[in-house]
């Protein structure tokens, strides 16, 4: 095992795994990436982030706010005045995660081509399996 990984595996060792975990998965999940992603540019209300992610249905959106508010990452601003509103932004926290989150997306454009290539490959060679 390179030291590197053997790092990792001791600080996990020294965290409550299961919030490691938890972290890790909805994190990592494709609606918490989207939303991070999004709110990097700027803070939005709940319609607007609606309208930019046209796939996700409301209670997933809410959901995955409420899981990346819970986590600090993301923080629901209240706006007074005659009709009260509230907008979703980053916070610094959430900023940090803004360079892997952006990595992630840059190697994925990066391989596109080979997975569908792969997946293609794969699914002729699994058909009817």
């Amino acid at each position: 095992m390179s030291e590197e990984l053997s790092g990792i595996k001791e600080r996990i060792n020294k965290v409550d795994k299961d919030v490691f975990f938890s972290v890790l998965s909805h994190i990592g999940d494709k609606w918490s990436l989207v939303l991070l992603g999004i709110l990097s540019y700027q803070p939005l209300r709940y319609t607007e982030l609606a309208v930019r992610i046209p796939k996700i249905s409301r209670r997933m959106l809410t959901v995955t706010l409420r899981q990346l508010e819970r986590d600090g990452l993301v923080e629901r601003q209240a706006h007074s005045g005659p009709q009260p509103w509230f907008e979703y932004a980053l916070t610094d926290l959430g900023r940090t995660l803004i360079v892997p989150v952006k990595a992630l997306a840059d190697w994925a454009l990066d391989n596109i081509d080979l997975i569908i290539e792969n997946r293609d490959s794969y699914d002729a060679e699994n058909t009817g399996s």
